[in-house]
């Protein structure tokens, strides 16, 4: 048990050194993608994420809108935590398919869904658009 923790503490240690790596060297700036923008579109993402896991969390509570992918076709307990991953797994349009939604938020899913790959193409949209119009000026 003990191994168990000091390797998850050194994986956590080890992403959060390449991340200060990245950030301190500065290669994001060389990059042709705008800060700005990129901060937009995860602040966007984010808040959409937790937009819809509140939305499924509150329908949770008048029927039941996850199951578990096995053949006991269990419901899921509408905890706020279960909500939220399936609202990032679905919106990162992971799509492990533990988890399927059913009744109403089939129908939410998929607006997420779609809103997760329709505004990371309008960022880069935007992105290269701008890259263009710098190189014209």
């Amino acid at each position: 048990m003990k191994v168990n923790v000091i390797l998850t503490g050194a994986a956590i240690i080890f992403i959060l050194l390449n991340l200060i790596y990245f950030f301190r060297k500065k290669r994001f700036r060389e990059s042709s993608i705008h800060t700005g923008l990129l901060l937009q579109m995860f602040f966007t993402l984010t808040g959409l994420t937790l937009g819809f896991a509140l939305l499924y969390y509150f329908l949770s509570m008048q029927e039941t809108i996850l199951r578990v992918n096995d053949p006991t076709d269990a419901a899921v307990d509408p905890t706020f935590l279960e909500a939220l991953y399936f609202s990032g797994v679905t919106i990162l349009s992971v799509g492990y398919g533990d988890l399927v939604p059913v009744g109403s938020a089939r129908f939410f899913s998929l607006i997420q869904a779609a809103l997760g790959l329709l505004i990371p193409s309008a960022f880069f949209l935007t992105a290269i658009g701008q890259k263009m119009q710098e190189k014209e000026e």
